[in-house]
């Protein structure tokens, strides 16, 4: 064991949860001059450059990693940075992969629908969204992207029974759905609506 590394490698897991980005950067560059394979910190430079805005520096790291060690979870990564960066069907065939891997990964299924959607996609992204929603059945956010994706869709049955689902546990995510699609005649399941 190189005891360098681990000294190197620690400070930066800690240095992240400080959101110190700076000093975790320098702190994971030094460990990968030790260990220029090491999957964990591929994958923590990858996510921090990622949350500085440094796409194309965030995505080699990345990419690094899944050359190593092609797992779900970076492919997941991997997709959401490309969807940040406006490269959509690069994300989506990201996030497609992530789910090949491992279909029960819901925020890569809640992704893909996402993608989907952002580039008219409707019918993808509600397919993608009622698998992340059968993962996740208490997920506001993607039973909320589910109903959009269904008002999109033209499917408004399939709406308002998104609608009476997200009622059933927050009442104020129902809310903003109906008012987003428009859906005066489901205004009477909320009452702050009415």
């Amino acid at each position: 064991m190189n005891f360098d590394f681990v000294r190197h490698y620690w400070r930066g897991r800690l240095f992240t949860r400080l959101k110190r980005l700076n000093q975790a950067l320098a702190a994971f560059e030094a460990a990968l001059a030790i260990s220029p394979n090491d999957l964990r910190v591929l994958r923590s430079l990858g996510y921090l450059h990622g949350e500085r805005g440094a796409w194309q520096t965030a995505e080699s790291y990345l990419r690094r990693a899944l050359a190593l060690a092609p797992d779900a979870v970076t492919w997941f990564n991997l997709g959401y940075l490309l969807d940040q960066s406006g490269r959509r069907e690069q994300a989506i065939a990201a996030f497609r992969e992530a789910v090949r891997l491992d279909s029960k990964l819901d925020r890569a299924w809640y992704g893909l629908g996402l993608a989907h959607a952002a580039l008219g996609q409707h019918q993808e992204a509600v397919a993608a969204l009622e698998k992340a929603g059968q993962l996740q059945p208490r997920n506001p956010h993607i039973w909320y992207a589910l109903g959009m994706a269904q008002h999109h869709a033209h499917a408004p049955d399939k709406v308002e029974a998104v609608a009476r689902h997200l009622l059933r546990f927050h009442p104020l995510v129902c809310g903003k759905l109906i008012q987003d699609t428009g859906r005066a005649d489901l205004r009477h399941l909320v009452r702050e609506l009415e």
